[in-house]
């Protein structure tokens, strides 16, 4: 169980990747108070979790049921990902607000991101339904059940605790500062995008 236990951790952590999500969180989350990045970032994590736990249960049955093959949701996933890629680079989202704010000057609304991207795909994406999926075909009990869904349970913890604290060291470190950390992180998400298409169409073609 222990072992079961270290080994869904670790293959999760790195799946999932909460620091790597948390100063994109923070890029998304521009212009929201502390008090709404926080909620969004928990609401996240919730919805990523029951996302991954239906896979867990019911996945393959359903994957099976509607003919998708897990190629399918990489290439998906990845063009979700370039879409929002593209306006971090380019500041579309910044240009989306500033508008929204002259329509709703009396109380300017902050995009909700996290049901999309932050729950799917980023945290419940691909590659952690995969994991998923794999980790419970090694489940021989009761016990190992446990074990998988209690790293599963750890690493939302953790990846919760990211999220709240990027945006204000990012906000710490200035304006300025985090409009060029946001434009690197979109670039870099992009590539994230890129690679979640290639190997959908590696899967899916077996090249």
């Amino acid at each position: 169980m222990t072992e079961l236990f270290v080994s869904a951790f670790i293959t999760l952590f790195v799946v999932i990747d909460p620091p790597g999500c948390a100063p994109i969180y923070a890029g998304l989350t521009k212009g929201a108070t502390q008090a709404q990045r926080r909620n969004m970032a928990l609401r996240a994590c919730a919805i990523a979790s029951a996302i991954l736990l239906f896979f867990a249960f019911f996945g393959e049955d359903l994957l099976g049921a509607l003919h998708i093959e897990l190629d399918a949701f990489r290439i998906a996933g990845g063009l979700m990902l370039f879409f929002i890629a593209f306006e971090m680079v380019f500041e579309k989202r910044t240009q989306r607000r500033e508008e929204r704010a002259e329509k709703l000057a009396a109380d300017p609304e902050v995009e909700d991101v996290s049901v999309f991207p932050m729950a799917m795909p980023m945290l419940a994406g691909p590659g952690a339904i995969a994991a998923v999926m794999l980790l419970m075909n090694e489940v021989d009990s009761n016990e190992d059940t446990v074990a998988v869904f209690a790293a599963l349970a750890t690493v939302m913890l953790l990846t919760a605790a990211a999220l709240v604290a990027a945006g204000p060291l990012l906000r710490v470190l200035g304006d300025k500062v985090e409009a060029v950390i946001t434009r690197l992180l979109g670039v870099l998400l992009a590539a994230l995008a890129a690679q979640y298409v290639i190997d959908g169409l590696r899967g899916s073609f077996g090249v």
